[in-house]
């Protein structure tokens, strides 16, 4: 997409830089929401014809050079300031290649992490990219990812409601009242990174350490197969050392680890976060879980997790509670940053 000199003002862009993926949402010509889906990794080479550095980032550089590529925000945000400079050469080659608009107004969703130089950082990616000339600005994650599973447009900002957001580097949670954020909750210890993790362990086990694979592979197993209403057993192919092929069978390893991840879910939420919740607003907890619970984040697009949480949550609480999730959880943060990008553009707040 390119800058427009009859455009009527500025584009609406989303952004997201996830620990896993970014996705960047923006209109198309059409009117349409066009979204940019990446890997956050970046490698870089050097021209065997010039000697001058090149960039490759997402899934193009994580095939090319899985050796090298570095994911720089594994901790979910970049921490220092050479993981700030690496996240700065992968977004600008990321808007470069896409076209993104200078002329643009951007809303990035912002994680639930007390971390002060992280997001420090994260901002001045944002900010001194080439483009949100016309502003910038940030939202919690949460509340972004909310956005479009309670409406079309932005009603999640007019109600009261508690998101959980299943990210692969942090659980977080929080209570809004009226788009204010409430009692934010983060943990490291219960992530979509370490499903991955507990994937490639239970595979050995369960093929008695014959098979052994890493975690960019256990997290295609949970993509492609993890689901907790018909989870079918799947085969696989490996290249022996010595030569030839072992074919294995995966029957129990992807379901254990996704069944350990919810009930730790469904521990710190109703253990840590709701208890914390009701101790600093009794009224707000009490209206928030009249209201559905929205779930957000990678994890949360495995089929079946909405109403298994519901179950294991109702149980632990001894009452009934609702979730949803937006139909897309894993672009849902980017597309409620562009809805609220749009918005700020047609009430000239930006």
């Amino acid at each position: 997409m390119s800058d427009d000199e009859d455009s009527d003002g500025p584009v609406p862009v989303g952004v997201k830089l996830g620990s896993t993926r970014t996705v960047i949402a923006l209109p198309d010509g059409e009117g349409d929401l066009e979204t940019i889906r990446t890997l956050t990794c970046l490698a870089t080479y050097e021209d065997q014809l010039t000697g001058e550095e090149r960039v490759l980032y997402g899934d193009e550089a994580a095939t090319e050079y899985p050796d090298r590529a570095q994911f720089m925000l594994r901790s979910g945000l970049p921490e220092d300031d050479d993981r700030a400079e690496l996240t700065k050469k992968f977004f600008d080659a990321l808007i470069e290649e896409h076209d993104v608009p200078a002329d643009s107004v951007v809303v990035y969703a912002i994680p639930t992490i007390d971390n002060e130089k992280g997001l420090a950082n994260l901002e001045s990616v944002i900010e001194e990219s080439a483009i949100g000339e016309a502003g910038v600005q940030s939202y919690p994650e949460s509340l972004c990812g909310s956005i479009p599973a309670i409406g079309d447009d932005l009603e999640a900002i007019s109600e009261i409601f508690t998101a959980v957001n299943m990210g692969s580097t942090n659980l977080e949670a929080s209570a809004y009242r009226r788009g204010e954020q409430l009692t934010p909750f983060a943990t490291g210890a219960v992530t979509g990174n370490e499903v991955d993790r507990m994937i490639a362990n239970n595979v050995e086990e369960e093929t008695q350490g014959r098979v052994n694979i890493d975690k960019t592979t256990a997290r295609e197993y949970k993509e492609d197969h993890a689901d907790f209403v018909d989870f079918e057993p799947f085969t696989d192919v490996i290249q022996q050392p010595g030569g030839g092929s072992h074919e294995f069978t995966i029957e129990r390893s992807v379901m254990d680890a996704c069944n350990d991840y919810l009930d730790e879910v469904v521990d710190e939420i109703a253990n840590s976060f709701l208890p914390d919740l009701a101790n600093d607003y009794m009224k707000v907890y009490q209206l928030a879980l009249d209201q559905p619970i929205v779930l957000t984040g990678g994890m949360a697009c495995v089929p079946g997790i909405v109403e298994e949480f519901e179950e294991r949550l109702s149980e632990e609480l001894q009452r009934e509670v609702t979730a949803t999730a937006p139909e897309r959880p894993d672009l849902s943060a980017t597309v409620g940053a562009q809805r609220i990008a749009a918005h700020l553009i047609e009430s000239d707040s930006y």
